[in-house]
């Protein structure tokens, strides 16, 4: 599993003009998932974005987590992270899990996502397309491998 993290002051998600998901400051959590992404995939992302300190404390200083600093996520599936641009110059998504078996894990991964904040965790719609606004605070902007946990 991979993530984009992007700490924002507001975030939204739109489908045909209609935004379907939005938060205001918190993390905006960019998802995709390969075939071999089992549970504990999931639980360890899940439990590592929340409590990740990307928010200040009142010295100025990133010490907090979106769970401490009372923030939202917003979270989006997209399976263009796991292109591959290995030979030539159009993307390979290959090694993506099929929608038959990401929308599964995306729901999953929601779903702790919201246990572990203590609150929902707006989306996007699964393999629609979706426009993304924020406003990136910071900015301040990681990304996770649950295979490479550093």
């Amino acid at each position: 599993m991979r993530v984009v993290v992007q700490r924002v002051r507001e975030a939204s998600v739109s489908v045909e003009q209609q935004v379907v998901g939005r938060i205001g400051a918190g993390l905006l959590v960019l998802a995709g998932f390969e075939a071999a992404d089992t549970a504990a995939d999931l639980e360890w992302m899940a439990g590592k974005l929340v409590r990740l300190r990307l928010f200040a404390d009142a010295d100025g200083v990133m010490n907090r987590s979106v769970l401490e600093s009372g923030g939202e996520i917003l979270a989006v599936s997209q399976f263009t992270l796991f292109a591959s641009v290995k030979k030539g110059n159009r993307p390979s998504w290959s090694r993506a899990a099929r929608g038959e078996l990401s929308q599964p894990l995306f729901a999953d991964f929601v779903g702790r996502l919201a246990a572990e904040l203590g609150k929902p965790v707006p989306t996007g719609v699964f393999g629609a397309d979706m426009q993304i606004a924020l406003v990136n605070d910071g900015p301040v902007t990681l990304s996770l491998d649950s295979r490479a946990a550093e």
